[in-house]
């Protein structure tokens, strides 16, 4: 193995840009190894969380808290005052890369996400820990928090402390709170007929970490994977002052699919998309049209696939790739179409140049029609 920079000095005295550290220099412990899944494919499957789920009391005898575990939406939002409500969330997985910095980056920038797809900006964050002490070593678990400090940095927030214990498994994510104006929140069961579809990162992360885990990602594949994985979806505060942009999500581990029919299910709308409109990360695609892909992608199809109408023309990697799970993946936004244009100019000013329209939302019974 080659040297790697000391967490000191790759936080402090050096600029976090892509590329910095060669993605194949791994620790000698494959953080991938140690976990039965990784990413946002450890969650639990859209159908079974239902259930889980579906005896939970409902907040009613709280007028303050705006957004509860009566929707499934991305985050809690709490009403301090007329100008003010806190946002909290909270999000960890597995490995999805060997890489300590990597994953640690990768966990904070998907945990702070639910933040900005309020439409909240990040105040404060907590670090959840759970490592197998006895397996990695110490510098191996220093190198996954300093990846997700760094994260935090680029947000402007601090990382003020959080919880640790002794887990067979590696674990890591933050506990993220936000601020955002009562009247800007914006939910993900507020769409209206008629609004656009805008997405705002390409798919592939699943894809793309389905190859690594069998050793056949190249490293400039890995590297274009890190980018994705890491661009922070601040631009989701911005799009909190889009009087137009009615509701927002992330996709994340339930796939396009799943996240686009919590809109329509939250909304008592359907939705029509086409998958040749839908920003793709061209290696992802390569690999899935030769049969990569992950276990998550097979059980999200069968928690949701019921609601799902898909052209005959769709093949069946096709199917796959809109189930696929993506770790810290795009904000998904449904806006009104006279305030696309600046939704779409938003997203190209912070970076997001995949960013685009994929379809509408309509009137009818939470289904997702997708044509070719």
């Amino acid at each position: 193995m080659g040297s790697r920079p000391s967490i000191e000095h790759r936080t402090h005295n050096q600029p976090l840009t892509l590329c910095q550290f060669d993605p194949l220099i791994m620790t000698d412990i494959r953080l991938t190894t140690l976990s039965h899944g990784g990413g946002c494919g450890c969650k639990i499957a859209p159908s079974m969380l239902a259930e889980m789920l579906a005896e939970m009391p409902l907040p009613g005898l709280f007028p303050d808290l705006l957004v509860g575990s009566d929707s499934s939406d991305d985050a809690a939002v709490y009403r301090l005052n007329e100008h003010q409500a806190i946002v909290a969330t909270t999000d960890f997985f597995m490995p999805i890369v060997d890489d300590a910095f990597d994953f640690g980056r990768i966990a904070a920038t998907n945990a702070l996400s639910d933040v900005y797809a309020m439409g909240g900006r990040p105040i404060l964050a907590l670090a959840v820990v759970g490592m197998p002490v006895d397996k990695l070593p110490l510098e191996t678990i220093r190198q996954i928090l300093a990846g997700g400090a760094s994260v935090c940095a680029a947000a402007g927030i601090a990382l003020a402390g959080g919880h640790s214990i002794d887990a067979p498994e590696p674990i890591y994510g933050l506990v993220a709170l936000g601020l955002v104006h009562p009247d800007k929140v914006k939910r993900n069961d507020r769409a209206q007929a008629g609004d656009m579809l805008i997405l705002g990162k390409p798919l592939g992360i699943g894809i793309l970490s389905a190859a690594l885990k069998k050793g056949q990602l190249d490293g400039a594949s890995y590297a274009l994977m890190i980018e994705h994985a890491t661009r922070l979806n601040s631009v989701g505060a911005l799009l909190g002052d889009v009087d137009g942009v009615h509701a927002m999500t992330d996709v994340t581990g339930f796939g396009l699919l799943g996240h686009l029919l919590e809109i329509c299910k939250g909304s008592g709308l359907s939705a029509d998309i086409a998958f040749a409109d839908i920003p793709l990360i061209d290696r992802a695609a390569q690999l899935a049209s030769q049969g990569y892909a992950t276990g998550a992608a097979a059980r999200n199809w069968d928690s949701y696939g019921q609601s799902v109408e898909l052209g005959a023309e769709l093949t069946d990697w096709q199917r796959k790739f809109l189930c696929d799970p993506q770790t810290s993946g795009g904000l998904l936004v449904a806006c009104d179409p006279q305030d696309a244009d600046e939704v779409l100019a938003l997203f190209h000013q912070q970076g997001f140049d995949h960013a685009k329209p994929i379809g509408k939302v309509r009137k009818g019974d939470s289904v997702v029609k997708v044509n070719a």
